[in-house]
C-alpha cells in the first residue's frame, strides 16, 4: 500500500502547487510597484496574501504610494494597504459584469477586528464610459480611485489589478496607533482569560523582558487558564526559578509574527529562550485557517488573537508549550514484550531436570519439520521466493498481497484521475 500513499501524496502536492502564489515574486517583475511591494513585506501583509487561495490585490504605483508613505507610521500604512487586499477574486471581466453595477466586498482590514460597520469593506462600482471606481464602503465616501489596468491573474486564485490612487476609509489616517511601549500586556492577557500566565510573568520578572522586546518586535503565545489544568502540565513549584523563566520566555518570539506569517513558516521558529546551543525553538503547521504550534513534546492550537498591531501581537493557545530542553522529547510507544524463549513450566510436583534438558520438551511436542527443499513445481511466488513476499507475509500473512496491491492501485488511480478531470 506504500506505493498508493506515495501516489496520492504526489497528486495532492501537485494540486496544491497549482494554487500556490507568491505576491512578492509576482510584483518583483514590475518595478513601478516596488514601493507597494516593499511595504507588503515590511507589514507582513505579503505572508497573509500568500496564505490565502482566493484574493485580489489592488496595486499602487510608486507615485500613488507617495501619498501614504513618509507621512504615517508603519501601523497606519498597514491599515491602508489592508484595504487594498480584497477577499474575493476580481479580474477585468468580472469588474465590468458586477450585478446592479455596484458591490461591496470585504477586505483584509475587516479581519483585524479594528473595523466597525463597513469600515473594512470597499465599494466597487461600474461607472459610465467603461471605467470602474473604488472607494470606502462607508456611506457618502467618494469613489476617488479608478481601475487602471490588469497586472497578473492566476484564474480564481489571485488577481493583481492596478488602481489610480489609494483607497482611504474615514478616520483611518488619523486614528492613533496603539503604542507598543504603553501597551498593558497583563491587562490584555487577563481580559483574554490568561490570568495565570499573566501572574507568572509578573512573579518571575519575565514581563520586563517582554516589555523591552516589544519596541523591536514581539509575538506572545499565551496559554489560557484552562491550559494550566492539563494533565501533562508539570508542577511549576518543582521547577527551578531559571527553568520557569525559560518556560515563560519560550512562549514568546522576538519578532513581529502575525498569523499570516505563521501560516507560511517552514523553518523552526526561535523564541526568547533561544540561547546558543539551547535551541528552544518550535514549529508551526497549518490546516485550512487553523495554525498549530509543535514543541517536540506537545502541540497547541492558536485559539484567538488578543492584539495584532505592528510591531507586536499576542495570541491565546489551548495548551502550555513544553520545550524539549526542559521536558525531553515526547515518549515513544513502549516496545511490545519480547518473544518467550524459555520453556513452558513443568507440571506441579515434577522435579526440574538439568538445565540442558529444560529446553527439550518444545521440539518433542512439535510436528516433524517439513522438507528443506521445495517440491517440484512449487510456485515461484512462494513465501521464500523473494524478500518482498517475505515482508508481505510478515506484515499481512497473505502471499497474494502484490496482486491485491495492483488491483487497488489500478482502481484508486482510475477513480482519482476521473474525479480530478471531471
Amino acid at each position: 500500500m506504500g506505493a498508493l500513499y506515495i501516489f496520492l501524496f504526489t497528486l495532492m502536492s501537485f494540486t496544491i502547487s497549482i494554487h500556490a502564489h507568491n505576491i512578492t515574486e509576482i510584483l518583483s517583475k514590475f518595478p513601478e510597484y516596488s514601493e507597494f511591494n516593499s511595504y507588503l513585506t515590511q507589514t507582513k501583509l505579503a505572508d497573509e496574501i500568500n496564505s490565502r487561495t482566493t484574493i485580489t490585490i489592488l496595486a499602487l504605483t510608486n507615485g500613488a504610494m507617495a501619498d501614504v508613505v513618509g507621512k504615517h507610521p508603519l501601523s497606519v500604512i498597514k491599515n491602508v494597504l489592508s484595504l487594498h487586499i480584497l477577499l474575493d477574486y476580481f479580474d477585468n471581466t468580472k469588474l465590468h459584469k458586477i450585478s446592479d453595477g455596484t458591490t461591496l466586498t470585504t477586505t483584509l482590514y475587516q479581519t483585524t477586528g479594528n473595523a466597525n460597520g463597513n469600515l473594512g469593506s470597499v465599494n466597487i462600482t461600474d461607472l459610465k464610459g467603461g471605467k470602474v471606481g473604488f472607494g470606502s464602503a462607508v456611506s457618502h465616501s467618494p469613489l476617488a480611485s479608478t481601475y487602471t489596468k490588469s497586472v497578473k491573474q492566476i484564474e480564481y486564485n489571485i488577481s493583481v489589478l492596478e488602481i489610480s490612487s489609494p483607497i482611504i476609509a474615514p478616520g483611518i489616517l488619523t486614528a492613533p496607533a496603539p503604542s507598543a511601549l504603553d501597551f498593558n500586556i497583563t491587562a490584555a492577557l487577563e481580559k483574554a482569560g490568561c490570568k495565570t500566565f499573566a501572574s507568572l510573568l509578573v512573579q518571575s520578572g519575565v514581563l520586563k523582558t517582554y516589555q523591552t522586546a516589544i519596541a523591536t518586535g514581539l509575538t506572545v503565545f499565551a496559554p489560557n487558564d484552562e491550559a494550566f489544568k492539563g494533565k501533562n502540565v508539570p508542577d511549576l513549584n518543582k521547577l527551578k526559578s531559571a527553568e520557569v523563566v525559560s518556560l515563560l520566555q519560550y512562549h514568546a518570539v522576538p519578532s513581529y509574527t502575525p498569523i499570516g506569517t505563521l501560516k507560511t513558516k517552514k523553518d523552526p521558529i526561535s523564541t526568547l529562550a533561544t540561547n546558543g546551543a539551547s535551541k528552544y525553538d518550535l514549529s508551526a503547521s497549518t490546516a485550512g485557517d487553523q495554525v498549530t504550534l509543535d514543541t517536540g513534546v506537545d502541540s497547541s492550537r492558536i485559539a484567538s488573537t488578543v492584539i495584532d498591531s505592528t510591531p507586536f501581537c499576542i495570541f491565546t493557545v489551548d495548551s502550555v508549550l513544553l520545550p524539549e530542553e526542559l521536558f525531553g522529547k515526547s515518549p515513544s510507544p513502549a516496545p511490545g514484550p519480547a518473544p518467550e524463549t524459555s520453556p513452558s513450566p513443568a507440571p506441579e510436583g515434577a522435579s526440574p531436570g538439568p538445565a540442558p534438558e529444560a529446553s527439550s520438551p518444545s521440539p518433542m511436542m512439535s510436528p516433524p519439520a517439513p522438507p528443506t527443499s521445495s517440491p517440484a513445481g512449487a510456485p515461484a511466488d512462494g513465501p521464500a521466493a523473494d524478500s518482498e513476499n517475505s515482508t508481505a507475509k510478515k506484515n499481512a500473512g497473505n502471499v497474494n498481497a502484490p496482486a491485491l496491491l495492483k488491483v487497488l492501485l489500478t482502481v484508486s488511480v482510475s477513480v482519482i484521475v476521473s474525479v480530478y478531470l471531471s
